[in-house]
């Protein structure tokens, strides 16, 4: 972030990314000491969450789940109080692609993938996770099985067929490594409810982020969703943006238009004003108490779209904090607290160099004031999100969240140009980034370096 030309005199935007020999190496803190009473899932836990997606295989050179459990205290320094692990299952090896193949082709729900280690490895990991204050959510994939799967020696009838009677994929996909199923049959159904219970009762997770689901029927969400509450609260993530899978089903959905808007702007096919018909339609698509995710990278988008900085550049360090100011709950991709510049590999081993830069003392400061400002709750009772006005409202976003009585100010310049302009709005802030602190108008003129933003804490 480049400093700002301001008449308030602004200065010291820069978070300091100078390496400490704590900050280089992985706290080694007993669970003794850093053990907490989790509560079981609530709504309270939504409002201020940071959710992180754990790529088990290409998080470290070993891949396993051992590794990664290692790194949690890493994890809690962010803010993260949700974790996503992506599939553990063991993978399908018939019609499978690459020489590793897929999360997402699964050949047994209720085991862990030998690759990763043990399911005593795995309860160490969720055991850790939750001595830390984090809860885990399992990726699922309900709407289809690997070719290996024994449903498909033992009940072909679970499976969608084609007109001449086999066996397919999903239609209208090219995933040939996954065979499609077939949720008019009510056996099916029932079986795949009770494999999410074995994780729920034996495993002690705390739900589930459900792969693309708004191609599994919405009633089979709200009844499985409905017979998993009765064992424990849950947190339940769709991958998929429809209103209808957050009406009794899914706690939180992704803001997909809205990334792909943040993508838009970067590259200058779109403006502010584009922003704020986003934000206008997530008013009228989703109900007040409906959690959409934010983000700026996940699996797909890292693998098959490009990095952060292929699709962002230099507006990635300002769509990340956008990530965590507007309503909703950030994520963060395996990774991007480290600077990753690459496209992880999906179907061969890859590896994340865990070499700290800019990012993770950005996110670890974004999650501090998301974890603890009211004004920036995104759950089902969130912070209220107003547009500030100013005399450039096409390149510049400036907008206050307020609750409680607590209110955040988020000024950002959206162009790759310098732009000068006034806000209409006033106030005494703490400028969160320096620290520093002044009383003054925002009306009056003031220029911002491209893709340069403001974080104001009101008092």
């Amino acid at each position: 972030m480049k400093k700002i030309v301001i008449s308030l005199s602004i200065v010291g935007m820069l978070l300091s990314c100078g390496k400490t020999k704590k900050e280089e190496t992985v706290a080694e803190v007993s669970q003794e000491e850093v053990k907490e009473t989790l509560a079981p899932v609530n709504e309270a836990m939504m409002e201020n969450a940071v959710i992180y997606e754990a790529n088990i295989r290409q998080y470290s050179e070993e891949g396993t789940f051992k590794a990664f459990t290692k790194d949690i205290p890493e994890l809690k320094k962010l803010g993260v109080k949700i974790l996503w692990i992506m599939p553990i299952y063991p993978i399908s090896t018939t019609k499978s692609k690459g020489s590793l193949g897929s999360y997402y082709a699964i050949s047994d729900y209720t085991k862990v993938n030998p690759e990763f280690g043990t399911i005593e490895d795995f309860r160490e990991l969720v055991k850790t996770a939750h001595d830390h204050g984090i809860y885990v959510v399992l990726d699922w994939v309900a709407n289809h099985t690997g070719w290996d799967h024994i449903w498909l020696k033992e009940h072909p009838e679970y499976y969608t067929k084609d007109d001449k009677g086999q066996i397919t994929h999903t239609v209208d996909t090219d995933w040939t490594d996954v065979a499609d199923l077939n949720y008019d049959n009510m056996e099916m159904r029932e079986q795949m409810k009770n494999d999410m219970i074995y994780w729920l009762k034996e495993e002690g997770i705390d739900g589930f982020r459900c792969d693309v689901a708004g191609m599994v029927p919405v009633d089979f969400w709200e009844h499985t969703v409905a017979e998993l509450k009765k064992i424990k609260p849950i947190f339940m993530l769709a991958e998929g943006w429809e209103p209808e899978l957050l009406e009794n089903a899914f706690d939180m959905g992704y803001g997909w238009d809205t990334h792909h808007k943040m993508n838009d702007i970067a590259n200058g096919k779109a403006n502010v004003i584009e922003w704020d018909k986003r934000m206008a339609q997530v008013d009228t698509l989703y109900a007040k108490d409906d959690i959409l995710m934010n983000f700026t990278s996940n699996h797909d988008e890292n693998s098959w779209n490009g990095t952060v900085n292929e699709r962002m550049g230099d507006a990635k360090e300002m769509f990340a904090a956008l990530t965590y100011l507007t309503p909703g709950m950030p994520l963060i991709y395996s990774g991007q607290e480290y600077d990753m510049d690459k496209r992880l590999l999906f179907f061969e081993k890859d590896t994340i160099i865990k070499k700290k830069g800019k990012f993770f003392p950005l996110y670890e400061k974004l999650g501090k004031l998301k974890n603890n400002n009211p004004a920036l709750h995104g759950g089902k009772n969130a912070a209220s999100y107003m547009r500030i006005k100013t005399s450039e409202d096409n390149k510049i976003l400036a907008f206050k969240r307020e609750k409680e009585g607590n209110k955040v100010v988020f000024v950002a310049n959206m162009t790759k140009e310098t732009v000068t302009f006034t806000a209409e709005y006033s106030g005494k802030f703490t400028d969160y980034i320096s620290g520093k602190k002044y009383e003054g108008q925002l009306n009056q003129k003031h220029g911002l370096d491209p893709w340069q933003y403001l974080i104001l804490i009101e008092e």
